[in-house]
Formats: structure tokens, sequence, C-alpha cells
């Protein structure tokens, strides 16, 4: 039997290091290799490590790796790099699943070739703050590219619909699909002394160092005042970067910098022992490492938009700057009854909208509809059937 066959695009690549979507599209190979399917990865590569190469291949855990170098890891390579993958996609086959639409222009390509093309919307990603002018006219350009060659629409969160329905007015089908993940009940707690840190005593933050982030404003919210516990934040902070540079001018000696961590036990070991998740994303969908924080059932105050309110629901805590940030902070970290509440909310609403990686099984059959839209239109367009005309004998 012919295994059913996906192309994943719009990733760095796997195992996950990077970000939401490296992550998501790992646990989304797996789950289809596991099920039968044939699964193909895009990843970009250092072409250091391998001078003249044009592309090499591997197999990691049952999935097929394609690896791309690209010189540099930036922006301006990282397009080249989707180009590539783009071209050698085409001719393949399957059904191609873009993780966010940075490049969708080169979808121009699957329409031509009349490719099965899957999109997932990625939030209003030229709303953040870090872009230019240049670089938000490329991005709202690639938004509407991914509308118009895309055969559907991926959003990880209802606003992102009502935003792709209500704003931009395109009638292609949009389905939502919040991200998953699995409910942490335990974790290796020896895997904080590396950090000297105790359990429910520190804070934590995990997210990118960008201002859309708001992390400027934990920081300085956090070191308005001791607070007798430290706060611990992951990610690359690198002085040379002017964003990263005032982070750290303002972090009191309370604010613990533990840099990038990929090791997944000991990222889940700081979600599940944390006292308190702090969450400042001010743009995008459904964020995977939210939506872990509340599997872990850390009790969640996160920046007050509708992005994330929808996500932590009722039972989590929101501030809108900086000043409420820091009151937030004060009447919560001491407040044991009303953390003991905010966690038992963050579980309530893990189980109510993201548990069990439904997010996949739902990607599946999604692939399986369009699989079927697929087959339906090649029997259409096949030679019709001549109906040879007979005359029936009529029986006296």
């Amino acid at each position: 039997m012919k295994k059913n066959r996906l192309l994943i695009l719009g990733t760095r690549g796997i195992p996950g290091k990077h970000g939401g979507f490296e992550t998501f599209a790992e646990r989304l190979a797996l789950y289809l290799v596991d099920r039968g399917w044939n699964v193909t990865v895009y990843c970009q590569a250092d072409s250091k490590k391998f001078p003249g190469a044009e592309v090499y291949y591997s197999v990691w855990q049952g999935i097929n790796l394609v690896h791309i170098p690209v010189p540099k890891n930036n922006s301006l390579w990282s397009i080249l790099f989707d180009l590539k993958a783009v071209l050698h996609a085409i001719n393949r086959e399957g059904i191609v699943l873009t993780l966010g639409y940075n490049t969708a222009i080169f979808s121009l390509l699957y329409r031509l070739r009349k490719r099965v093309n899957i999109t997932n919307m990625d939030g209003m990603e030229w709303w953040r703050k870090k872009w230019n002018f240049l670089e938000k006219a490329w991005l709202y350009t690639n938004e509407r590219c991914a509308i118009w060659f895309s055969d559907c629409l991926i959003a990880d969160h209802p606003h992102i619909k009502h935003y792709l329905r209500q704003e931009i007015k395109t009638s292609k089908p949009i389905v939502v699909i919040p991200y998953s993940a699995q409910i942490v009940t335990q974790a290796d707690k020896k895997l904080l002394n590396k950090y000297n840190l105790v359990s429910r005593k520190y804070l934590l933050v995990i997210a990118r160092p960008e201002p859309e982030n708001s992390i400027l404003e934990i920081v300085k919210a956090f070191s308005k005042r001791q607070r007798n516990l430290p706060l611990v934040i992951l990610g690359n902070y690198s002085p040379e970067n002017s964003y990263h540079r005032e982070v750290l001018q303002f972090a009191s000696e309370e604010v613990m910098f533990l840099g990038a961590i990929y090791n997944q036990e000991i990222v889940e070991s700081l979600r599940y022992y944390a006292r308190l998740y702090v969450h400042g994303h001010q743009v995008g969908g459904t964020n995977p490492s939210l939506i872990e924080a509340l599997s872990a059932g850390s009790p969640v105050l996160a920046h007050g938009n509708s992005f994330n309110s929808w996500v932590a629901g009722e039972g989590a805590a929101y501030f809108k700057d900086e000043v409420d940030c820091d009151q937030q902070l004060t009447q919560i970290l001491n407040n044991e009854v009303n953390l003991a509440t905010m966690k038992q909310s963050s579980l309530a609403r893990y189980y109510e909208e993201f548990a069990d990686d439904r997010d996949l099984k739902a990607h599946e059959d999604l692939f399986l509809k369009q699989l079927g839209k697929k087959l339906d239109n090649k029997a259409n367009q096949a030679e019709p059937i001549k109906l040879v005309e007979t005359k029936s004998k009529s029986i006296n």
C-alpha cells in the first residue's frame, strides 16, 4: 500500500532547537511517521560544515531530512534557503505544509504545478515591532501571497481566523488548530541544582529576546524592588544587541540569565517547579511555550491581549505595562492561596482546549481531507465514461 506523503517547509529544521515551529514540526513528523506516513522535513544547514554541497540527505527517527546549506544564519540567507527548499519540494510527491508565510511568494510555484499547499498563518507577523518599514512591507505582501496561493489556511488561534475573515476578507478555507502539549505530571527536581534553584522559589520567562515579547518591561517591573527570589530568563542575550543590552542594564541582581537551553528535560523541570510563569508576548497566536506552561500547571501572569487571554483563560493574571506588571507581581508572589488557584486554573484550561496532542490528529484529518479532494479532482478530470445506448425489448 502506497504511503501518504507530507513535506514540511518553513522551519530551520528538526530536531527542534530554535522555536515553536521547529518543536511543532518535530512533534507532527514523529506522530505521522508512527501512523505510517512518509514525512520529509527541510532543514537549514551551515555551508561551512558542508563546503560545496548543494543539498544532502539524512534520516532521523524515520523522518526524511533534506539539508540545504546556506553561508549565514540571517534573514536574507533564510529567504534563499526557503526558495531552494520550494524548488526542491515541487519535484517531490506529497502534500506541502508551509509553516509561516514569510516567503509565501514562492508558493506561486505550487499553484503553477497544481500541488496541494496548506499554510499555517502564524499570527500577524508584519505587526511586530522589530521589523523596519521594508521588512514589514515584505511580510505584508507575503501574507497576501499565502492567502492567494494556498489551498487551505491554518490559524492557530480564533482571533487569527477572525482577522483573516473580517479584515482581509478572504473566502479561502480556514481551519483553526491551536497547538497542544503533553501533560506534565512530574519532573526531575534534581535538575534545578545545576542552577542553584529551589522548587516554587523562582519565576520563569521563556521567550525570544525581542521587544514585542515584553522582556524589558518584565525585567524593569521585577527589578523595581527586592523580591527575595530570582527571575529566571531563558534565551541568548548579547551586549552587542541594543535591546539585549538595555534588558541586561535594567536587570537587578535577582535576575538570572541562563542562556538558551535546548535540553527538553531541563526546560520541563524549570516549568514544572516555577512559582510563576511570566508570558509577555504581545503579538501572535497560540504560543506553544504558554501551552506548555499550562500543561505543567504553572500559574500564569501574561501580557493582557486577546491572544493570551483566550489561551490562558480567566484564571490567569494579566498586565498592561511595566507599572501594572510590578503591581501584579507584588500581589501574586506572596499569596499562596491565589497561586494554588491559578495553578488549578492553568490545568483546567489545558484540559479544556490543549490536551492529548489533539492538534496532531486535527492536522492529519485535514491532510486526509485534502488528499480526498485531490483524488476527487483527478476523477472529475478523467475521461468521461461513454454510455452505450441500448434499446429495451418490450415483453408482450
